[in-house]
């Protein structure tokens, strides 16, 4: 099973970090590109344990339903997202944050099973890994530009 493993350092509160990377309304804006939006269970705010939600998006042309459930949460430091259903055949991802002096760290381990047996492998091998880490990527990306300007407010202070 591939595993991708990113780190991201944010100048910024490891709560309000934490409170992003859980937020259904920061995602939606971090994956515009592949017109991700929540169709079912937490649709906007912040997703906690034991909650789900199903992501409908467009990835390679074609539209897919994903369900993940969060199965571990210990605020601020660590929450697990798992697939319950969706392309994959199976996907855990860890999102983990330590306070580092004044930054957070966010570290994503991204362990997925690809459908399809040797032809899944093939595409994580040619193309699939390199996607999921890009799409992570842009996340943390979209993440770390909120936390380390005022814009986390726009989305964490507005369902208030």
């Amino acid at each position: 099973m591939p595993i991708i493993r990113i780190e991201t350092k944010i100048d910024a509160d490891i709560s309000i970090v934490f409170d992003l990377s859980r937020s259904i309304d920061l995602h939606k804006i971090s994956t515009q590109e592949t017109k991700e939006e929540a169709i079912a269970g937490v649709t906007s705010g912040l997703i906690k344990k034991g909650e789900w939600v199903t992501w409908r998006a467009r990835h390679f042309g074609v539209y897919q339903n994903l369900t993940v459930r969060i199965t571990e949460f210990n605020q601020p430091t660590y929450f697990v997202d798992e697939m319950q259903k969706g392309i994959f055949k199976c996907f855990r991802h860890d999102h983990i944050f330590h306070k580092v002096g004044e930054q957070s760290l966010m570290i994503d381990v991204f362990d997925y099973e690809s459908p399809l047996g040797i032809l899944g492998k093939l595409a994580d091998t040619l193309f699939l890994k390199r996607y999921m880490k890009r799409f992570l990527e842009k996340r943390n990306q979209t993440i770390k530009h909120f936390a380390e300007t005022e814009k986390w407010r726009e989305v964490l202070l507005s369902k208030l």
